[in-house]
């Protein structure tokens, strides 16, 4: 009875490492030296060339002095043919997915099993490729891990697209009539009042189809191939894998969360709770949370500067602006008190402060928190966007962007956009020159070009853009 109690705990512990374990870094610097591209997922699924691997842990990690492969099935291969099962000389294994001809997945099916096979167990908090059947004689590398079958779908739909009244679409001619940094990029789009997040290839006009969310999303960030989600009655924050179109990840929070800002140079999340008056820290290469900050007042509008030391954000009940040094212990500072605060940047060690019903940035000086001035805007600011030198202020009532020089503090161009219509929203494309300016009603959207400071192309888009996010196409595991 004891030696089965033993037995127990073991495997017990066993189970409960691995579904906290990280991929052995000696592993993955042998995978990426033979694939640089592979991809690693936090929790452990591994793509090398469009082959999927899935890991099996050992009850006990070995240290060799050289990490090599010990065997393989097929016998006397090595990784760049990608076998079916490869085990390390530190016990770790890899498993290759295998598609059958009936469409289902398994993985290769040994009448006698490796030992290492048979004894090793998947990472427990492992999202696996949906209808992946694991052969008899080893199902005990499952432990308590749950695989979807076929017939889980996952959050694909049908897209039901939100029916308003349509804006005048007309466009003008485009200067260009092709954007090469948009090609093969996906439009990952939230409204103001559908739970689905629309899927729409940047080559069209209508989604593709949509992933439905539990209720009406907030806002929405990509990260990799990831969307880190958050939606209104939820106290829970949403990682969604592109690769599985399925949620990965679910962060519970005590309420409700709201925005989402990501920090790219230190490959962090900072999730807003304003009721909690509190900002959560989430690690995204291993998707665990990492820290709480305390802060005053219910944060919205979060910013976080370029350089990635300061979160800057307005208390929504007092119009309060306060910031939190990331570098210097997380210290906070109260910047002052601003009237209707619409968005926030902030450059040359200043705080550019816009208030949507004043028309006006207050310009704030960071060290001494002396106010250089107010710059005159367009009607109803809306939204900044810092590039290089310059920071481009949309402003909604009369369709406007407004370049303005960080140095001189002076608006040197005024670009009128050819939307006729509220244009709400200005993001940034990754490693581009390149910007999107979208409206939460109008059916259409612009691309800027940063540097040369104007309009290149508007296009028509059935869908009211409240949100959007913009990938590279990501290959579906579930397809």
């Amino acid at each position: 009875m004891r030696k089965i109690l033993i037995l127990f705990l073991i495997l017990l512990f066993n189970i409960l490492s691995v579904s906290a374990a990280n991929m052995p870094e000696n592993v993955v610097k042998f995978i990426k030296k033979d694939f640089p591209k592979a991809e690693v997922r936090f929790d452990g699924l591994i793509t090398i060339d469009n082959t999927i691997y899935l890991p099996l842990f050992p009850a006990k990690i070995k240290n060799p002095e050289v990490l090599e492969i010990k065997k393989t099935a097929p016998e006397g291969k090595n990784l760049k043919s990608l076998p079916d099962i490869v085990v390390f000389n530190n016990d770790f294994v890899l498993l290759k997915v295998i598609d059958g001809k009936d469409g289902k997945r398994t993985v290769l099916y040994q009448e006698t099993p490796f030992t290492e096979v048979r004894t090793g167990l998947l990472p427990q908090d492992m999202l696996v490729p949906r209808g992946l059947i694991i052969p008899a004689n080893i199902k005990s590398i499952i432990g308590g891990l749950i695989i979807a079958t076929e017939e889980e779908k996952g959050l694909k739909v049908s897209s039901e697209l939100v029916v308003e009244k349509p804006v005048n679409t007309t466009v003008k001619d485009d200067l260009v009539s092709t954007v090469s940094q948009l090609k093969d990029k996906i439009f990952y789009i939230i409204t103001c009042k559908s739970k689905n997040i629309h899927v729409v290839p940047s080559d069209k006009s209508n989604p593709e189809y949509a992933l439905s969310m539990p209720s009406i999303p907030i806002d929405l960030k990509s990260y990799n191939n990831f969307l880190l989600v958050t939606s209104y009655d939820l106290f829970e924050l949403n990682v969604i894998s592109l690769a599985d179109e399925a949620i990965i990840k679910t962060f519970e929070f005590n309420a409700q969360p709201e925005e989402i800002v990501i920090d790219k140079k230190n490959k962090k999340a900072y999730v807003t709770v304003p009721s909690e008056s509190s900002i959560f820290v989430i690690d995204l290469p291993t998707m665990n949370m990492k820290q709480k900050i305390r802060v005053n007042g219910r944060c919205s509008k979060l910013l976080i500067s370029q350089d990635c030391t300061k979160l800057i954000y307005v208390d929504k009940n007092t119009d309060d602006v306060w910031s939190v040094e990331l570098d210097n212990d997380y210290s906070i500072r109260e910047i002052g008190i601003f009237p209707n605060v619409s968005a926030i940047e902030y450059a040359d060690n200043k705080i550019y402060i816009a208030s949507r019903t004043r028309n006006r940035i207050a310009v704030i000086d960071y060290a001494t928190l002396t106010e250089y001035g107010e710059i005159e805007v367009a009607a109803k600011p809306v939204k900044m966007l810092l590039y290089n030198n310059t920071i481009y202020i949309l402003s909604a009532n009369d369709s406007v962007l407004q370049v303005l020089n960080v140095y001189s503090d002076k608006i040197t161009t005024t670009i009128n956009l050819n939307t006729n219509s509220f244009a709400t929203g200005i993001y940034r494309l990754d490693n581009t020159n390149l910007a999107l300016i979208t409206g939460a009603k109008t059916g259409k959207y612009s691309v800027l070009n940063l540097d040369k400071k104007q309009i290149i192309k508007t296009t028509p888009i059935n869908v009211p853009i409240s949100g959007i996010a913009v990938t590279n196409k990501v290959k579906k595991i579930n397809k």
